[in-house]
C-alpha cells in the first residue's frame, strides 16, 4: 500500500512515553544533521521520501488524534511530502564562515518551533549552503513521541548505504553489554544486599529530584520558567576515538566514562570560569540509559515484529547522576571526574531505580492520566542542570543518494533545561554537540572548556 493510499481509519494507541512527550507541558523533537561532503542535488528530494522514507514507519504517516474516551491513538492519514520540506534561501556568495552565522540562527529557530500536530510529526531541512563543516547539510527534525534516539536512528541508517560499497552492509562499533560484575551480580548475598541498597537509595533520590530538590541556579542553569521555549544554539566539539581509546588502555572504564568524565570536568571549568565558586554548587545531570535488551542496532522491521526483543518506540530510562566538583581548578585531578563519572554509573546501573521508576510513571498515568504523569516528567528534567545522551554511530562513511556523509551529530529540543548535550561516534569520531540556552550560556566558551578538558584528561591519562 503506497501512503497516497492509506485507509485513513487505522488507528494505533499512543505509547505513554508518546502522550508524555507530545503534552500540554512537553513537545520534545530530535534534529539530527547530516553534512554533506559534496553539494547537495534535491531533485530525487520527493522520490527519496515516497518510495524510501515514509514506508520505514507507519508513524511517519501517522498524526495524533484524541479519541471518544480521551485515548490519544495513531490515525493514518495521506502525506503531502511537500509540506514536510523546507529549503531556506539567503544570499549567494557568501563565505562559508558567513553562512555559518545564518546556519546556527536557522538551527536555532527550527529548533524552537513546535511541530504541526495537523500532519505527521516530522520535518526535513535542506541547508544548500556551504558552511567551514559542510559543503551542505540535511536535518531530520522528528518529534520524540515517534521513538527514541534508538529507534530513529536505526530509521535514518536503513535509508543509508555504505559510501565505498552500498552493496555491503553498514556496520556499527561492538558494544560491551556487561562487566561480569553486572552479570554475576546475584551470585553472593553481599553483591545481593548491595543492588537492593542502591535500588532503594536511587529510586528515593529520584523521586526527591522530581518533586522537591531542585538543582542550585549556576551558569549552566538559569531556572527560568519556560526554557524550553526560549531560543538555544546547537553547536558542537570533536574528539578522536582513538585518543579516548588511548585514555581508556590507561585508566579503564569506557568510552561513555571518558567521555561524560570530559563533560562534566568541562562543564566545572565553564561555571567556575563564569562565576567564582559555582564549581562547587549542587548540580545533577540526567544520563539517559536504552532499556532494551539488545543494545545493537535492528532493522526496523524487525524492531516492529510483535515479539521484537529490541522493538520500536521509546525505550529508555534516566539516571540522576551528581556533577563532581571542585574548589580550585589549579588543584584539581582531571582524572578524578573519569573516576567519579564511572563509579556512580556503574553504580546506578546496577540498581534497578531505572524500572522503579518506569513503574511509577506507569501507575501515575493510570490513576491520575498522562497529563499529571508529563508534568511529573517536565518536573524531573527541569529541576536538573543537564541531560545526557548518546548514541553510536556507523562505523564507516555512509551515503544518502549518493551524497557522502563527512559528519553527523543530534539534538534533543524543547526539553526544560538550560544544557542538553548529546554524543555520537562516527568514523573514528565522537562529535558531542552542546544546547545550550541563548544568551545565557555562552557556547563557545563552553566548547572550549570542553577541549580544555579532555586535553587536560588524555595528558594526565598518559603520563600516569
Amino acid at each position: 500500500m503506497k501512503p497516497s493510499e492509506v485507509d485513513e481509519e487505522v488507528h494505533e494507541p499512543v505509547s505513554p512515553t508518546g502522550q508524555y512527550f507530545n503534552s500540554s507541558v512537553l513537545s520534545v523533537s530530535v534534529v539530527c544533521a547530516l553534512e554533506s561532503e559534496i553539494p547537495i542535488d534535491d531533485s530525487l528530494t520527493m522520490a527519496l521520501l515516497k518510495n524510501v522514507f515514509l514506508p520505514i514507519s507507519p508513524r511517519f504517516s501517522s498524526i495524533m488524534v484524541t479519541d471518544d474516551q480521551g485515548v490519544k491513538q495513531w490515525k493514518r492519514v495521506t502525506v503531502k511530502p511537500e509540506e514536510h520540506v523546507h529549503k531556506p534561501v539567503f544570499p549567494d556568495g557568501l563565505s562559508p564562515e558567513g553562512y555559518d552565522v545564518h546556519f546556527q540562527d536557522y538551527l536555532s529557530n527550527m529548533a524552537m518551533e513546535r511541530l504541526p500536530h495537523g500532519r505527521p510529526l516530522w520535518e526535513i531541512h535542506i541547508f544548500k549552503y556551504p558552511t567551514s563543516s559542510a559543503a551542505g547539510t540535511l536535518i531530520f527534525k522528528l518529534h520524540h513521541a515517534l521513538g527514541d534516539g534508538f529507534s530513529l536512528m536505526s530509521a535514518l541508517f536503513s535509508c543509508f548505504q555504505r559510501a565505498d560499497d552500498p552493496s555491503l552492509p553498514i556496520t556499527f562499533p561492538s558494544i560491551q553489554m556487561q562487566s561480569d560484575d553486572e552479570v554475576n551480580i546475584y551470585k553472593s548475598v553481599p553483591r545481593f544486599f548491595s543492588r537492593f541498597f542502591n535500588t532503594a537509595s536511587d529510586f528515593i533520590w529520584s523521586v526527591l529530584k522530581s518533586s522537591v530538590v531542585v538543582d542550585d541556579k549556576t551558569p549552566i542553569r538559569s531556572g527560568t520558567e519556560g526554557v524550553e521555549f526560549l531560543p538555544i544554539t546547537i553547536s558542537t566539539v570533536t574528539f578522536s576515538l582513538d585518543n579516548i581509546k588511548k585514555i581508556k588502555a590507561k585508566i579503564g572504564g569506557t568510552v561513555n566514562d571518558i567521555l561524560v568524565g570530559a563533560i562534566f570536568y568541562g562543564t566545572r571549568l565553564y561555571m567556575q570560569n563564569a562565576s567564582q565558586g559555582s564549581s562547587n554548587a549542587h548540580s545533577t545531570a540526567l544520563v539517559l540509559l536504552n532499556t532494551r535488551i539488545i543494545n545493537t542496532y535492528r532493522t526496523v522491521k524487525d524492531m516492529n515484529k510483535p515479539d521484537a526483543e529490541s522493538p520500536w518506540g521509546n525505550q529508555f530510562g534516566f539516571l540522576h547522576v551528581s556533577i563532581p566538583g571542585f574548589v580550585e581548578a589549579e588543584t584539581a585531578d582531571p582524572l578524578k571526574f573519569v573516576y567519579e563519572a564511572q563509579e556512580m554509573i556503574k553504580r546506578k546501573k546496577s540498581s534497578l531505580a531505572v524500572f522503579l521508576t518506569g513503574a511509577l510513571l506507569e501507575m501515575s498515568r493510570k490513576f491520575r492520566g498522562p497529563e499529571t504523569t508529563a508534568q511529573y516528567l517536565h518536573n524531573t528534567i527541569g529541576n536538573t542542570s543537564m541531560t545526557l545522551s548518546n548514541m553510536i554511530g556507523p562505523s564507516e562513511q555512509i551515503a544518502l543518494a549518493n551524497h557522502p556523509c563527512k559528519g553527523m551529530y543530534f539534538m534533543v529540543v524543547a526539553v526544560p533545561q538550560s544544557l542538553t548535550m548529546t554524543m555520537v561516534s562516527y568514523m573514528g569520531k565522537v562529535r558531542v554537540a552542546v544546547g545550550a540556552q541563548k544568551g545565557f550560556i555562552n557556547h563557545q566558551k563552553f566548547n572550549s572548556c570542553l577541549e580544555k578538558a579532555f586535553e587536560s584528561i588524555f595528558n594526565a591519562a598518559i603520563t600516569s
